[in-house]
């Protein structure tokens, strides 16, 4: 079983580069101890974000960082036995969200945001999954009209960028979302976005594509990875694969691989939650809905509502904590007519995020043939088709549709 190259993780991430490479003429495996897109993949709020051209920094305001201290709201809960371990990748994470570099990470991620709806309307006319996308994009409500200043103050920020939204006082978004209570003051809605309603499927109808066209998936673990000469070889269940390249596309992962190798790059990790529920009287959403206060989100789902939190910062393997969950829930239930949960328990998942607010995407500096693409914390999703596109412009000696360099893995 030997191949051009082995790609680790079979997320959103690893399936498009490996469908890249695979259009450029590469023979490629797929390696990943589960089948794809069942990890961070399948939890997120299904946006394709074309509207976040200003990457989600950290506050710097001593208001809103007082708030997040008392660990009470629902946008960031925090365990206190984790903040020793990951204080120093919050303090980098401060840093990099001043003005200035705040700006800078914006350039960086311009040119991958801009192309993130057309990259994946690519994909998903030849996947047949067309069934799955929405053009209708998202809605930003808020609950109070200090919200809705900071609100209306952030889409002024973007509005350079070309941006379409509608600014919708409560008889507008009504008309727009009839069955929404009436706790919003007002809403904006971002019209650029593409939603899905099934990021697990939008991934296997991917992965679907990638072996009709004769590509490989092997259940194995990424870990086993070692170099063999000039060659690469991780064990699989169906024996050892070899390629002469592979790439890391481990997302929260990918540290089993680099750490070992002797790379230091900060990668953390942002756990996060999600439940389906019913409708209460028939309502129906139409697309994703964000509660600006709240920090989580109502997307319309396959399996039906489903409640997306924001951001627990908690060991990798912590216990779960459903606090979070029921607190956003409780506040859902003022803004949607959710009806019961669906599903027994809630889904846990973890973004990769690091603290400069951009992903690393390209060669490992010190080992030939060893390439990496993770870190897209909140935008995974968003970006899987267009970072597999920029990666596998660099694998093969294509000039790349934008500059890597800020993606490079030895900048930090």
């Amino acid at each position: 079983m030997r191949y051009d190259v082995i790609v680790l993780g079979a997320g959103i991430v690893g399936v498009s580069a490996a469908l890249h490479l695979q259009s450029r003429g590469r023979s490629v495996c797929l390696v990943d101890r589960r089948s794809p897109g069942e990890e961070t993949s399948s939890g997120n709020a299904g946006l394709i974000e074309r509207a976040s051209v200003i990457p989600y920094a950290m506050p710097r305001q001593v208001s809103a960082l007082l708030r997040y201290g008392l660990n009470r709201s629902p946008e960031v809960r925090y365990r206190v036995s984790h903040l020793p371990r990951i204080g120093s990748w919050l303090f980098q994470y401060w840093r990099h969200s001043s003005p200035e570099r705040l700006l800078e990470a914006t350039n960086a991620m311009l040119p991958l945001i801009e192309r993130c709806v057309t990259e994946h309307d690519g994909l998903i006319e030849k996947a047949g999954v067309s069934h799955l996308l929405r053009r209708s994009g998202w809605i930003e409500t808020f609950r109070t009209v200090e919200g809705q200043r900071k609100a209306l103050a952030a889409a002024k920020d973007v509005a350079p960028y070309g941006l379409r939204f509608d600014v919708l006082d409560p008889e507008e978004l009504k008309r727009r979302e009839p069955h929404l209570g009436n706790t919003p003051v007002g809403a904006i809605h971002w019209r650029d976005p593409t939603t899905v309603s099934d990021p697990e499927a939008l991934t296997k109808g991917y992965a679907r594509l990638f072996t009709q066209g004769g590509g490989r998936f092997a259940s194995g673990d990424a870990r086993t990875l070692s170099q063999s000469g000039r060659d690469w070889v991780v064990t699989t269940h169906e024996g050892p694969v070899t390629a002469g390249q592979a790439v890391v596309a481990l997302g929260p992962w990918s540290d089993g691989i680099f750490k070992p190798l002797g790379y230091r790059i900060p990668l953390a990790v942002k756990r996060g939650y999600h439940m389906h529920y019913g409708a209460r009287d028939g309502a129906r959403l139409n697309q994703p809905v964000l509660d600006f206060e709240g920090g989580y989100v109502l997307t319309p789902m396959t399996k039906g509502i489903r409640l997306t939190t924001g951001v627990e910062l908690a060991d990798f393997d912590a216990p779960e904590d459903y606090g979070q969950l029921d607190q956003a829930e409780a506040l859902a239930r003022d803004l949607f007519p959710l009806g019961e949960r669906v599903e027994p328990t809630p889904w846990l998942g973890r973004r990769p995020c690091l603290p400069d607010m951009r992903p690393v995407i390209g060669a490992a500096p010190r080992h030939a043939g060893l390439w990496f693409c993770f870190g897209h914390a909140h935008h995974g999703l968003t970006l899987g088709p267009v970072s597999g596109r920029l990666l596998a412009e660099m694998m093969t000696g294509e000039a790349p549709f934008c500059d890597p360099t800020p993606y490079r893995a030895d900048r930090f």
